[in-house]
């Protein structure tokens, strides 16, 4: 930046909008919509009408397991894959449809893939100015200094991304994503390369990143826990479908499906009977989490999560023995057996809980953790 009182450099004044050095620039978020998204390879298709809509500034996590079609329907948002019915919008304006396709270049959008895709022959400080071709070399080499000092890359700039930590790579694919300032940023599973203990910390500071450049992103996932660090909303999807969209508390706390509920958490499962606007199970007749009513006599799926079962003293509540018990850091992992099943219930406990193998107990259930569905619903 030029001292106080001195006339800028023209490479100055078009990377100004960067903003001093160690920070991120602003962008001007961009809304994207999905209208009936239909998509196949050949007879077999993989997306079956998805509509959503993804607000200016917002992250939306899209979450799923492999092959549910998260990954193409972002790749339809970037335009490198053409949806074969429906319509994409980006701040109202159609860029993919029957009257409309736009080139990847002219949609505003950047891509994060999840190999990370730098060029190897390419520095660091190269590879972030690859996509910065309405600045003059002089320009893209300052904005990409710039960003690479904000993602702790500045000393970095000039040596090659074969020389860089799994971690440092995927920064550097970050900088050069968000360089353009993009309206939307579109990332592929940006994270899946990286051990857990490194991840945690880039996914924070990719996260802090996304905050001060104000984009619109949308980033694909398998992982629920990153899912809801990640995202304002998450959409669920299965199979080439739309399964909820919502909130992190939406989808765990309310999950429309006994397969929503799954993804989220491990659960115990059972038949059951709706008495009285309670769950006639094996469990007993337990209160259970969720507004939908269902009338008596409806036969439901019943979900149960590990953590709301707490242990009582023998002789309260459900009588159960504890089979085994495991110790895996945070919380003890406990199977019990109980009357009427030959299938042990699974117990997350705090530990320290003094649980003995073999013991007798009681078991009581937190309402919030049992999830019913009725049978008849898709999905259950």
């Amino acid at each position: 930046m030029p001292a106080t009182g001195a006339a800028a450099s023209p490479a100055s004044r078009e990377a100004s909008g960067w903003g001093p050095r160690g920070t991120t620039g602003t962008t001007f978020a961009s809304a994207l919509a999905f209208e009936d998204i239909h998509h196949a390879y050949g007879a077999a298709e993989t997306l079956h009408g998805v509509s959503l809509a993804v607000r200016p500034g917002e992250i939306l996590c899209l979450l799923g397991h492999s092959g549910c079609g998260k990954t193409t329907l972002m790749r339809i948002a970037a335009g490198v894959e053409p949806q074969s019915r429906g319509r994409v919008l980006i701040n109202g304006e159609e860029v993919a449809g029957p009257a409309r396709f736009l080139p990847p270049e002219q949609r505003g959008v950047g891509l994060m893939f999840q190999d990370y895709a730098l060029f190897p022959h390419l520095t660091n400080r190269e590879n972030v100015m690859f996509g910065l071709t309405r600045l003059s070399r002089t320009a893209a080499a300052e904005v990409a200094d710039q960003i690479l000092a904000r993602v702790g890359l500045g000393a970095y700039a000039a040596d090659y991304p074969h020389s860089l930590s799994g971690g440092e790579q995927q920064r550097v694919a970050l900088a050069r994503a968000i360089a353009p300032r993009p309206g939307i940023l579109l990332m592929d599973e940006p994270f899946s390369g990286l051990d857990s203990r490194l991840r945690d910390d880039v996914r924070e500071e990719t996260l802090a990143i996304l905050r001060e450049t104000r984009a619109t992103c949308v980033m694909v996932t398998h992982d629920p826990e990153e899912a809801m660090r990640m995202g304002d909303r998450i959409a669920l999807m299965r199979s080439g479908r739309l399964v909820q969209h919502g909130t992190a508390e939406d989808l765990y706390l309310r999950p429309v499906n006994a397969f929503a509920a799954r993804f989220f958490s491990e659960v115990n499962e059972f038949d059951g009977i709706i008495r009285g606007g309670r769950v006639d199970c094996p469990l007993g007749v337990l209160p259970f989490a969720g507004s939908a009513p269902l009338a008596d006599g409806t036969a439901v799926h019943v979900c149960l999560r590990p953590d709301g079962i707490r242990l009582l003293p023998a002789g309260e509540g459900l009588p159960a023995r504890v089979i085994s018990r495991r110790f895996i850091g945070t919380v003890d992992l406990v199977l019990l057996a109980y009357p009427g099943s030959d299938r042990p219930l699974q117990a997350r406990l705090r530990p320290g809980d003094q649980v003995r193998v073999g013991a007798d107990v009681g078991i009581a259930v937190e309402e919030r953790d049992v999830l019913v569905f009725a049978k008849s619903s898709p999905s259950h």
